[in-house]
């Protein structure tokens, strides 16, 4: 997601976020390993077809299932 804000927005958004994290206990380090391990998290397959192609229902859509359900197929039919 991508936030067009002005420049007063912006340092505004920065101060609330850092009073935040003084407000928790979060230090950019800590911050920075919470992202890598959303990064590296492996989620569940929740979409697959009979070629093996899986999709996790995060992100667009893979091209795979966007052509089924444009021919018809209803997504449920690919749920695992």
């Amino acid at each position: 997601m991508l936030l067009d804000l002005d420049g007063n927005a912006r340092e505004r958004l920065i101060v609330w976020i850092r009073r935040r994290m003084d407000d928790y206990g979060i230090t950019l380090e800590v911050l920075a390993e919470s992202i890598e391990a959303d990064a590296n998290a492996v989620r569940a397959v929740l979409y697959r077809d009979a070629f093996g192609n899986s999709w996790d229902g995060y992100g667009e859509k893979p091209d795979w299932l966007a052509r089924a359900i444009h021919a018809g197929q209803n997504i449920d039919h690919f749920r695992c």
